[in-house]
């Protein structure tokens, strides 16, 4: 089995660790969502990790209960640090050497972001985990997953979601919902797709950096993804 990319930036939300629960990490999806990495970081893939973090603290929900913008994205950036270290114990469970990096120093905790340093570490095979964002309010993880895919010089964003690709409408609602199985970033930001905010989108477009969109709860498929298998939905410059 070989794969096809060499380096590429997996993006997970929060909201994806948590499985059936309301809120926090559910360990079992956790260990499950390790060992897709593994199978693939078995294949020398070079893999960078940035996870939302929803299940913890949502910066949004935060606004409406007093909370003003800037702390709240704040209190969301925390939450993911949170999320990255308990991402990082399961992989690191499975025998896949990991580094921790954050945009918010914490030296006791984790590594400062630093471009050279990420991308040594993933030549030396040790998966790169991206923690607390921009280290900005204002900005999504997913503008944070597209910058950091950009600075380590990624070929493919990859981003996991709970159904198999892009659609039209919302497939868990509407069971009429069209999955899209390629679009270019003007598709995504005209149609208004909910695949990543617009400014992930826009650096994407202006980075020739295509998104592979795909249903990461179903076993193996992330590996089919790899290997080159025709899954979820890609979005590109041109069709």
């Amino acid at each position: 089995m070989k794969a096809a990319y060499k380096r590429v930036l997996l993006k997970l939300s929060g909201e994806a660790l948590m499985g059936d629960r309301q809120f926090g990490i559910d360990p079992t999806v956790l260990k499950t969502f390790a060992k897709e990495i593994y199978d693939v970081h078995q294949l020398g893939v070079q893999i960078g990790i940035v996870i939302g973090g929803g299940n913890i603290f949502r910066g949004i929900q935060a606004a409406a209960h007093g909370i003003n913008k800037v702390s709240g994205d704040q209190m969301g950036m925390l939450a993911t640090v949170i999320n990255s270290i308990a991402f990082q114990n399961a992989l690191e469970e499975l025998g896949v050497q990991t580094r921790l990096q954050t945009a918010i120093k914490m030296e006791q905790i984790a590594e400062p972001m630093i471009m050279r340093r990420a991308i040594r570490h993933l030549e030396k095979g040790r998966v790169v985990i991206f923690g607390a964002g921009t280290g900005n309010p204002y900005f999504t993880t997913d503008t944070a997953a597209v910058l950091r895919a950009i600075e380590i010089e990624a070929e493919l964003i990859i981003k996991g979601t709970r159904v198999d690709g892009v659609y039209d409408s919302d497939p868990e609602k509407n069971g009429d919902a069209v999955l899209f199985k390629a679009l270019t970033y003007k598709d995504v930001i005209s149609q208004d797709l909910k695949v990543m905010d617009h400014t992930a989108i826009t650096l994407c477009h202006e980075n020739n950096l295509p998104i592979k969109v795909f249903n990461l709860n179903t076993k193996g498929n992330l590996l089919k993804l790899i290997t080159g298998e025709e899954i979820g939905t890609i979005v590109k410059e041109k069709l």
